[in-house]
């Protein structure tokens, strides 16, 4: 992919540097601003990496625009790390929670409206990836900017315990009933589709949910021997996602009292009701 294209009049990517099998190509980072404003608004800036700060700087001046401020879908570090540029840029930091981001200085808000760069944008709350994860909805084009909430391609890891699958669920239906016309993902490609690719995701969950739970009617009593029963050997970054997501799907269906699943001094209990 190229490191740097224009989505559309109003938004460039700038791709990071940080390809790995979690960040797929790497982080998208975004600049949003009108046309001919002089200034651009950076979502997501990244890791911290002095070759891509340059690129995102270069990527301005094309535009003959400044960085006037730095958005944060969520704090996970290949997309926030990077949240020290707005001292270099002089640009605000904004997030949904200041606790999590120590450059943040701004907090962020569901149905907030931004209004710098010349290019309108709204804050979607959408947590369950993360607790204080959002979106942008881009209201000129009508794209929204997800994050990790939807990923251009595969699926989404629920990071629990931060993270909530019911949450999850609920903000996929929030932004299915936005109607986008495109989505910028946080890595991979944009998608053309939201509606159907959203659907995929809600379905995906439930298919889940219910591997999760077969899986412990089968004998399965440990994290680990869901994962294998659902995903085979993985290693690495990915079996520790696994793990996350499975752990957010044990603590949904123990609240929904389909399982049981308890950590206390005698180790991990799971057992299906």
């Amino acid at each position: 992919m190229d490191r740097v294209r224009d989505v559309d009049d109003v938004t460039t990517l700038v791709l990071a540097p940080n390809a790995s099998p979690m960040t797929l190509d790497g982080t998208n980072t975004y600049l949003v601003g009108a046309p001919g404003s002089g200034e651009v608004v950076c979502i997501d800036p990244g890791p911290d990496d002095v070759a891509h700060r340059e690129t995102i700087e270069s990527a301005a001046a094309a535009r003959d625009a400044e960085v006037v401020a730095v958005l944060l879908t969520h704090h996970h570090p290949d997309h926030a790390d990077a949240a020290t540029f707005g001292r270099i840029w002089r640009a605000p930091v904004a997030c949904a929670d200041l606790s999590f981001v120590a450059a943040a200085e701004e907090r962020l808000t569901d149905g907030q409206r931004l209004d710098r760069g010349g290019a309108p944008l709204r804050v979607l709350a959408t947590p369950g990836h993360s607790s204080d994860h959002v979106c942008f909805h881009i209201e000129d084009t009508n794209a929204v900017i997800t994050g990790d909430h939807v990923l251009g391609r595969g699926t989404s890891v629920v990071a629990w315990p931060d993270g909530d699958v019911r949450r999850y669920v609920a903000s996929l239906e929030r932004l299915a009933d936005l109607g986008a016309r495109s989505l910028l993902p946080g890595h991979g490609p944009v998608i053309a589709r939201p509606a159907a690719v959203i659907a995929e995701y809600i379905a995906h969950r439930r298919e889940r949910e219910e591997s999760v739970r077969a899986a412990v009617l089968r004998g399965a009593d440990t994290v680990e021997d869901i994962v294998s029963v659902i995903y085979g050997n993985l290693g690495g970054s990915l079996q520790a996602a696994a793990a996350s997501t499975v752990k957010a799907h044990l603590d949904a269906l123990t609240q929904d009292g389909r399982v049981v699943w308890s950590l206390d001094g005698d180790g991990e209990r799971i057992v299906a009701r």
